[in-house]
């Protein structure tokens, strides 16, 4: 994901190898991959995808994490069918790409997984995660349809404006500290604004030195002291989950 200051999103650094524990299936007109919980407690979390799309494996990989915690779990094609971005993409063509992406406008998607995951999975209480684009996607969300229990935004770019507040349930926000994307500046304006406005459970988390991507994927120069950080931040997103959800 990307903001006006500083145009290059997500480093994408190793790709998890990772096969996945669900399957695909047909979302009315979008595809998806769904992972049964192993234990059915009418519970789903919907899993959003960053820049590098639906079938990225480190996406997969969070999604059947979550599901082993007991929640059905889906990652939907929320770019219905539009290649994703390219990890050796020229960067300076992004901006454009982008715009034929907006995380803001997946409503009809969000409506046919919704309806998706409580007719055919029998979902009683849903929740959200997103990562970068889909951190921005969750924000929406959670603004707009009250019957999410709960979602967990990770490292989706803040948008300043007047609507972004007022979230309609528990919300956790998690961010990286030496993200080149999202500036501290920006995640205290957010601290600042969700105090002021917002009626509802919410936190904010900061890794210390980490950067953008740590939660699901690893960059190539990932060393061992970052490992405690991304444990940290899988549990706080589990917690909060159960918590809510």
């Amino acid at each position: 994901m990307a903001n006006e200051a500083y145009p290059c999103p997500c480093d994408i650094g190793h790709r998890i190898e990772y096969g996945g524990l669900g399957h695909e299936v047909q979302v009315e007109h979008i595809k998806a991959y769904l992972t049964k919980s192993p234990v059915d407690a009418g519970k789903a979390v919907i899993v959003i995808q960053d820049i590098f799309g639906w079938q990225l494996p480190n996406t997969r990989y969070m999604a059947d994490m979550i599901a082993g915690n007991g929640y059905t779990t889906m990652v939907p094609d929320f770019f219905v069918g539009q290649e994703p971005w390219p990890p050796s993409g020229d960067w300076s063509t992004f901006p454009e790409w982008l715009k034929t992406r907006d995380a803001r406008k997946i409503d009809k998607e969000v409506d046919a997984v919704l309806k998706y995951l409580k007719q055919r999975c029998h979902a009683k209480k849903i929740g959200v995660v997103g990562f970068c684009w889909g951190g921005v996607a969750v924000h929406h969300m959670m603004m707009k349809y009250p019957e999410l229990r709960a979602g967990v935004s990770i490292y989706g770019i803040i948008k300043d404006s007047e609507d972004v507040y007022n979230l309609k349930n528990p919300t956790l926000f998690i961010f990286a500290e030496n993200d080149a994307v999202i500036p501290l500046e920006q995640v205290s304006l957010l601290t600042q604004k969700l105090k002021e406005n917002c009626k509802v459970e919410y936190q904010i988390k900061t890794f210390s030195g980490q950067t953008h991507g740590f939660v699901h994927r690893k960059r190539e120069d990932c060393s061992p002291e970052d490992k405690p950080y991304i444990d940290e931040a899988r549990r706080s997103l589990l917690e909060w989950l159960n918590k809510y959800v």
